[in-house]
């Protein structure tokens, strides 16, 4: 952690929180496995084999991902995650920017079968876990729309148009990226203003653990 802030300050980036908030919610840690899709994002990897990804390739990420999604009907983003931690960070975002929140089970047929309740059709979707919500990229791959997907080391990008890579796992991690992440949609969007913050903080978007 403390090289990879000594590397980054020296490079005097202007990223869009603190590269403290992103180091202290763990957004760099990957996992012990990483996929030849992943290894362009990789920092460094540690001794024990731990994968670090690059916060200077979140960051970007992030910020391309917002212009791209505040070109679209917020009812027309879907928003998924199946992993409990991404959950509260989904239902805030949802909150803040009118997307479309799915959260737990994906059910089959939600993207394909019009005879569904569950059944909406999104121009974009977004995926905390490429992995975690294969039916959900399957399905989105099926009918034919952008996927957008945070990523850490251990996923491959066979489907998805905009990774962000970061840690798509932690409590803490999820909810600092999905809080920037709204933030940043708001701000391009011209609701708030290009240094205004939301009025909740990142806790805001936790999970309970």
């Amino acid at each position: 952690m403390e090289e990879e802030r000594k590397v980054l300050e020296q490079q005097q980036l202007e990223l869009l929180v603190p590269l403290e908030l992103y180091l202290q919610a763990g957004v760099h840690i990957g996992t012990h496995t990483c996929t030849k899709d992943m290894e362009k994002f990789v920092f460094r990897v540690r001794p024990d084999g731990l994968y670090i990804l690059d916060i200077r390739k979140t960051d970007e990420r992030l910020r391309i991902a917002a212009k791209f999604l505040s070109r679209y009907e917020p009812s027309k983003i879907m928003v998924v995650s199946t992993r409990q931690y991404g959950r509260v960070p989904v239902l805030k975002m949802a909150e803040f920017t009118g997307v479309k929140a799915v959260v737990g089970r994906f059910l089959p047929g939600t993207l394909t079968n019009p005879k569904l309740e569950t059944y909406y059709e999104p121009d974009v979707i977004v995926l905390t876990d490429p992995k975690a919500g294969s039916q959900a990229l399957e399905e989105a791959l099926m009918v034919g729309i952008p996927v957008v997907a945070f990523v850490s080391t251990d996923n491959r990008l066979e489907g998805v148009d905009l990774a962000i890579p970061a840690n798509n796992k932690g409590r803490k991690s999820l909810a600092l990226l999905y809080w920037i992440l709204t933030r940043q949609i708001l701000r391009e969007r011209g609701v708030i203003g290009p240094s205004d913050n939301l009025p909740v903080g990142p806790e805001a978007f936790e999970s309970t653990p």
